[in-house]
């Protein structure tokens, strides 16, 4: 069996673990799901609304709805994606209540326009000033990309995954994937994505006390100890990344 099969088959065997012990009320297993998966479902929230808090209130609510329909849950996919599909039909529809999509033309010439740092903390001084004006840039151009575009880039560029899964998780061909992400690189300009590799881990972060009150609102929505699930806590960590083809 080769690298990627065993790594698929590890995988399976991890969801099916989860789902039998979210299944049996295990508050650990729903407190594992929520650490492995916060910060990259809060990611594809915040590129989807551009808002911090809504953000938040989409993968809170992502968690309810998927947690009290776990039936729903048919394994043709991974847990992981199974999440982020409800995650972005909630962002979705949001937009649609908010405003109409932008137009990719209206946009093209504004990308890095705009001033404000975003909050996010730096590891030290020395170190801030050039990764802090990139970030900036990236995060001000992300946020200004039509909604169907930034979705797409944020699942390729910033989560690192792939075709398949990025068009299984949105609900689109993958050639759609394919043109969306090309389109919006090129909006982005070929010298920011130069620099993804290096920059993403910190920008929209979601870890620390932000991941563990999450992980506690969700909990005590659907019934579950929140003291025991708490045992371990691992909100850290950051969710590992696979290379896109």
């Amino acid at each position: 069996m080769d690298g990627a099969a065993t790594e698929g088959t590890q995988k399976g065997l991890a969801d099916a673990e989860l789902l039998a012990g979210m299944r049996a009320g295990q508050p650990a297993a729903f407190a594992a799901l929520m650490r492995n998966n916060n910060q990259r479902l809060y990611r594809l929230a915040r590129g989807f609304l551009r808002d911090d808090l809504e953000a938040e209130e989409v993968v809170h609510d992502s968690y309810v709805q998927a947690f009290t329909h776990l039936d729903g849950f048919r394994g043709s996919s991974s847990l992981a994606t199974w999440l982020a599909r409800i995650v972005s039909n909630e962002a979705l529809g949001r937009l649609r209540r908010r405003h109409p999509t932008v137009e990719i033309d209206d946009i093209a010439d504004t990308l890095t326009s705009g001033e404000g740092p975003f909050g996010i903390a730096e590891p030290t001084p020395e170190q801030a000033m050039a990764r802090r004006e990139i970030r900036r840039a990236i995060e001000k151009a992300v946020d200004q990309l039509p909604p169907s575009f930034r979705a797409v880039f944020m699942l390729r560029a910033v989560e690192q995954m792939s075709i398949t899964a990025t068009a299984s998780c949105l609900g689109i061909p993958g050639e759609t994937v394919k043109t969306r992400f090309h389109r919006a690189n090129k909006l982005l300009r070929q010298v920011l994505t130069a620099q993804f590799g290096a920059i993403f881990d910190d920008v929209y972060p979601f870890r620390g006390s932000r991941c563990d009150r999450l992980v506690a609102a969700v909990l005590q929505r659907i019934g579950i100890s929140v003291e025991t699930a708490f045992a371990a806590p691992q909100c850290d960590r950051a969710a590992p990344s696979s290379t896109p083809p």
